[in-house]
């Protein structure tokens, strides 16, 4: 018998109406044809033991009738010499109806969903139960009749995916050393008013927020000054403003004038005085269309497209995938798409058609004999960029709003493979008038290409002018001038979409040179799987808050990032952790390598807690005692 082990039910369902017939469904599995058995799991059907099971049992228990042993300082670290899992309570009789299907089993296929975390659900479930027998995986990329079928058709030795297993058995353990640990040892070390909550990427994350808050607060506006003349050629007007000599009084230090009787003197000098075209240099470009998205990009498109968090935007995309069929599997890092499914393609776009005909006639203009950059396979990691599959039993008007949002942002970054680049005329000229140089950049659209689908300007289109065709030596009548008074603008706020970017990219906001150096351009905080749940974390905890679509920190999420050293707070440090992780999951470290690394963080910043003094924590920045659960205390993200 074969025996395959699904993520969740759905993704059971899914194969098991691809696989002969007949079928015959049960509550913990569906019996197939061909003696094959699809049964499932519900998510992790088991969980790390609590820090109790390592304590020795002279350690006392917290108050009359409690099960639960004191908190205390003496007992930090708690570092497991063996891992125990524990099955959760709720799935005891889905692992009993596994632990006999399993009896009868020649082999088995692993169909956990294609990441870290859906191959160790499914590998955990085989070790507890000690299962030695060949194993097979199967990688479901979408969700679709054709792709489930395809997939069927590839199934390969499950050892080939031991390294995705590693990777996310890592992180669950750094998760709980980090959490559990640093959690029990700064709230001994505070007033005692409640659970001061630490964890791997949620602090460093609360941290983002917090530091560009403060930048806001710090922030004050520089008044600068714009001189700006308008000229007229024979073939038409065109605006130029002031270009700073390398040294000239009234600049600052980011160069900008900020000298009003300078900016007035310097309009004064070329007030009615003919000009002369100094330099007037054309350069035609192209753009080509963005990549598909990854769930980060999508994130940050959808909150600021249709002002959706991330966590709406990923159940969205995770519904479209999952239950809807309609695109393939969201929580990818990766933009680019293999070539063997460019020959897909006209089904695919005949499909989008059908699902939605409003996009009917965008898809009749595509170019099917382009080739964008995407079809690379040199690109592709475990997932692909997030497109939209072949099955059309769907109708668009079946989704709910959300969904036909994300839906039509994923088509259209996919319909956009298919159209020309975008192309312009870049113009630079430089007039002379008055003793000063004067220059004026325009951009003119030649062919809108991908835009026609995608829709939208950037700045520095829409800021642009269509300057007049001219040449060096002629001459231009003035027409008027004027100081524009502009004010510097602070950083702006967080929004779910800039926080999602940030996480995903903290190289950009780290200052240490040497964590800098060291960090890859893809360094991030968490997974594209787990960015969005940190920031629900952040909020049900009350470190941030929601106001409109703008991320704010509390008083007390402030107040815990000023008690914790830089070593918790820092993202260069947990986006170098989770660089780690990456190459766990790419074979080229282990487990043991990196747990080992993590053990001596965790004992080393336990230590440091130990000796410092106490914590000045008020009650607001800390999870009041009457509120704390079991549950939360896990979550340490």
């Amino acid at each position: 018998m074969i025996l395959y082990i699904a993520e969740k039910p759905s993704l059971g369902k899914a194969i098991a109406a691809q696989l002969p017939g007949p079928r015959k469904a049960a509550r913990t599995h569906i019996e197939c044809g061909g003696g094959v058995i699809v049964t499932w799991a519900f998510g992790h059907l088991f969980e790390q033991a609590e820090p109790d099971v390592y304590l020795p049992d002279s350690v006392p228990k917290n108050g009359k009738g409690r099960k639960r042993k004191r908190w205390r300082l003496e007992d930090l670290p708690i570092i497991p010499q063996e891992w125990q899992k524990i099955p959760k309570s709720e799935a005891r009789e889905q692992l009993a109806a596994i632990r006999k299907l399993l009896k009868d089993a020649d082999t088995v296929v692993n169909a956990g969903d294609p990441d870290r975390e859906g191959q160790l659900l499914v590998d955990e479930i085989l070790e507890a139960m000690h299962w030695r027998g060949p194993t097979k995986r199967i990688w479901l990329a979408a969700l679709d009749p054709a792709s489930v079928q395809k997939a069927l058709a590839d199934l390969k030795d499950n050892s080939l995916y031991r390294p995705l297993r590693d990777a996310a058995e890592a992180r669950a353990r750094a998760d709980w050393l980090v959490g559990m640990n640093l959690t029990r040892a700064f709230t001994l070390k505070s007033n005692g008013q409640g659970v001061v909550s630490v964890g791997r990427v949620q602090t460093p994350t609360l941290a983002l927020v917090v530091r560009r808050d403060a930048e806001i607060d710090a922030f004050s506006p520089i008044t600068f000054y714009v001189p700006v003349l308008t000229f007229r050629h024979n073939n038409g007007t065109y605006k130029a403003t002031w270009k700073a000599p390398a040294t000239v009084d009234g600049l600052d230090a980011e160069g900008r004038l900020i000298n009003l009787p300078a900016a007035q003197a310097i309009i004064a000098a070329a007030d009615h005085q003919a000009g002369t075209v100094k330099t007037f240099d054309t350069e035609d470009g192209q753009e080509p269309p963005p990549l598909p998205f990854t769930l980060s990009r999508l994130q940050a498109v959808a909150s600021s497209r249709h002002g959706l968090s991330a966590k709406a935007t990923l159940d969205a995309a995770q519904a479209l995938y999952e239950t809807h069929k309609l695109t393939s599997y969201p929580r990818t890092d990766c933009a680019y798409l293999p070539e063997s499914q460019l020959s897909d393609a006209r089904l695919v776009l005949a499909a989008v058609a059908r699902v939605n005909p409003d996009m009917a006639g965008l898809v009749q203009g595509a170019d099917m004999s382009l080739k964008s950059a995407a079809w690379n396979d040199g690109k592709i990691t475990a997932h692909h960029g997030i497109i939209p599959t072949s099955h059309d039993q769907v109708s668009v008007d079946a989704l709910s709003e959300t969904e036909r949002q994300v839906y039509d942002l994923i088509c259209r970054a996919y319909l956009a493979q298919f159209y020309p680049p975008h192309r312009y005329t870049k113009t630079v000229t430089v007039t002379l008038s008055g003793g000063h140089e004067w220059e004026a950049r325009g951009r003119t659209q030649l062919a809108a290409g991908w835009r026609a689908v995608l829709g939208g300007q950037d700045k520095q289109d829409a800021d642009a002018q269509v300057l007049p065709l001219m040449r060096v030596g002629d001459q231009v009548e003035w027409v008027d001038g004027r100081v524009d008074h502009r004010v510097t603008k602070p950083p702006a706020r967080f929004t779910d979409g800039t926080l999602i970017a940030a996480m995903s990219s903290v190289h950009r906001l780290v200052t240490d040179p040497k964590i800098k150096a060291r960090l890859k351009e893809t360094s991030g905080l968490g997974t594209e799987a787990t960015r969005a749940s940190i920031i629900e974390v952040l909020v049900k905890r009350g470190f941030v808050e929601r106001k409109g679509k703008q991320i704010l920190s509390t008083e007390a999420g402030r107040i815990l990032i000023a008690a914790l050293p830089p070593a918790l707070t820092d993202p260069g440090v947990t986006g170098l952790w989770e660089d780690a992780l990456a190459e766990v999951a790419a074979g080229s470290r282990t487990l043991e390598d990196f747990e080992k690394q993590q053990r001596a963080f965790v004992t080393k910043r336990v230590e440091a807690v130990k000796a410092s003094a106490m914590l000045a924590m008020p009650a607001t920045a800390a999870k009041p005692k009457a509120k704390t659960t079991t549950k939360k205390r896990r979550s340490h993200g």
